[in-house]
């Protein structure tokens, strides 16, 4: 008996917080909550839209799934650590390393869309006549190999119990030390992904350059172009990911060699949850053709009808 109310004391001890706790824990709340009902309208449009139904919006419709799969993630780390501050509680729940694994998995599938995106448009402009690459089939399987592998390649911390309770940030996470877990998480969840995007990205853009000097080329040099214009959307939203992630990859950094910061996470997931929302803004922005189906939703002119008059009252007019 004395052991269980031990145990029980340890799991729901009360903690002192600071006063930006709860604040700051409702702001984020609210924004990835925005964001989520945003992505969920963007993927339903694409979805029942006959004008989204190519190769390109598939992969917008995955990085919108893959994005709505991270809000919720996101979202029910926030809400945990909402409840835990405002009891004033260092309480851990079985489903806590849980969701530290997905927000590692979930975190790679959605950078893992965005170079997708880009891998096709690689395709397009280099290789335009290899039509197998960029066929529904072959871009499908490429979008099945990415969730597969953001599934699989965190579990290992679920197995090893890597992932554990940090009280001060209420959240579980990978502890930032120098290891091979962080190197190994960090490097299939955000630094390749996005290094390989970035660099897809300057070697077409080097392509476009080295094809525009020669003339007899001019068609698809034009048709270049406009493939590296859609590129450099998906790259101006992984950009926004690199700037608001910058923290969280920072501390990383510095936790190989220094003391970081006691509330790390709370400062790291604050940035992410609010560049959350402004890439779900920025893809409605990019995305013309998701643009245009929600306009005509929004703004659909109603059918008037106008009255018709009988033919001999008109002819009865025109003789008067």
């Amino acid at each position: 008996m004395n052991t269980t109310s031990s145990i029980l004391m340890k799991n729901l001890s009360r903690i002192n917080n600071e006063s930006w706790f709860i604040p700051i824990d409702i702001i984020t709340n609210l924004c990835i909550f925005c964001s989520l009902i945003l992505a969920i309208i963007f993927f339903v449009t694409i979805f029942f839209s006959k004008i989204c139904r190519t190769v390109p919006m598939m992969l917008v419709t995955n990085s919108c799934f893959s994005g709505i799969l991270f809000g919720i993630v996101i979202y029910y780390m926030n809400v945990f650590k909402l409840l835990n501050d405002y009891n004033q509680r260092d309480y851990q729940d079985i489903l806590c390393s849980f969701r530290g694994y997905a927000g590692y998995a979930s975190c790679s599938i959605l950078n893992n869309s965005f170079l997708l995106q880009s891998i096709y448009r690689f395709v397009r402009i280099i290789y335009p006549s290899r039509l197998i690459f960029q066929s529904y089939k072959f871009q499908f399987f490429l979008i099945l190999f990415t969730w597969i592998f953001g599934i699989f390649y965190p579990i290992k911390f679920l197995f090893t119990n890597e992932i554990v309770y940090n009280i001060e940030n209420q959240i579980c996470q990978l502890p930032l030390h120098l290891s091979f877990s962080i190197i190994y998480m960090a490097n299939f969840a955000y630094i390749l992904p996005v290094s390989l995007t970035f660099i897809i990205y300057l070697k077409l853009v080097l392509y476009v350059k080295k094809m525009s000097k020669r003339v007899s080329l001019i068609n698809r040099v034009n048709r270049a172009k406009q493939e590296l214009k859609m590129l450099r959307r998906t790259v101006i939203l992984v950009a926004m990911l690199i700037i608001y992630c910058f923290p969280y990859a920072m501390f990383i950094f510095f936790s190989f060699f220094l003391v970081i910061p006691k509330y790390h996470f709370r400062i790291s997931y604050v940035f992410i949850d609010v560049s959350y929302l402004f890439m779900m803004i920025a893809l409605f922005q990019f995305t013309d053709p998701i643009k245009t189906s929600i306009t005509k939703i929004l703004f659909k002119q109603p059918n008037h009808i106008l009255p018709t008059t009988n033919l001999k009252d008109q002819n009865q007019m025109n003789i008067l």
